[in-house]
């Protein structure tokens, strides 16, 4: 291999782990189990602050699972709603900046139709519930240390937290943050999805 085709491999290599930390934390690949193909296909993320065309949106997967506090989720109480679903880690630094944020937010919308739910992965339910605790967060969150919510959505990024999906009233993915998410870029993307739909 001649020696600028190294460099430029090289080179590659360094871009990709650069993009990695800008992007978010890392964990190591899970053991592959799902909760099924779902209609949901990942090919790329969302523009932050914006959202998918209502015409191309896919089905998101329906997925069920625990609560940290050890009760049982499922996702068909959605339903008819939008929902912010929000993949983090106590261990993940971009997670400690953006979920104080998501609380704001939270506080603001939650009368207006709006749920959101934390999903829990590659954590330990203890420390998961004392980094919640320490910062206020009252929406619920999953604890899903094999990330079998994420292997639902089929192609989802599932080992880069933190990582946020928008659902719709319709039940379809309106947009995929594969990145820490602004208070600002969060509100802007609701803006756009709460008129859709809206109950008259």
């Amino acid at each position: 291999m001649s020696d600028d085709v190294t460099r430029r491999h090289a080179l590659g290599l360094v871009g990709l782990v650069a993009l990695g930390g800008l992007m978010g934390c890392s964990s190591s690949p899970d053991d592959g189990a799902t909760e099924g193909p779902g209609e949901f296909d990942f090919t790329s993320s969302t523009p932050l602050g914006q959202v998918i065309p209502a015409e191309e949106r896919m089905p998101a997967p329906a997925f069920s699972g625990e609560l940290l506090d050890e009760s049982a989720f499922d996702s068909t109480s959605l339903a008819g709603q939008i929902a912010v679903i929000n993949f983090w880690g106590s261990w993940c630094a971009p997670c400690r900046l953006e979920m104080p944020d998501f609380q704001t937010v939270y506080s603001d919308v939650k009368d207006e139709g709006v749920q959101f739910l934390g999903v829990d992965v590659k954590d330990q339910r203890q420390l998961a519930q004392g980094f919640v605790d320490s910062i206020g967060v009252d929406y619920p969150s999953m604890f899903d240390p094999k990330g079998r919510v994420a292997m639902a959505f089929r192609g989802f990024p599932a080992n880069v937290v933190p990582t946020t999906i928008l659902i719709d009233r319709s039940g379809r993915v309106a947009a995929l943050y594969v990145a820490a998410v602004t208070e600002d870029e969060l509100r802007a993307a609701l803006d756009q999805l709460l008129p859709e739909g809206a109950p008259r």
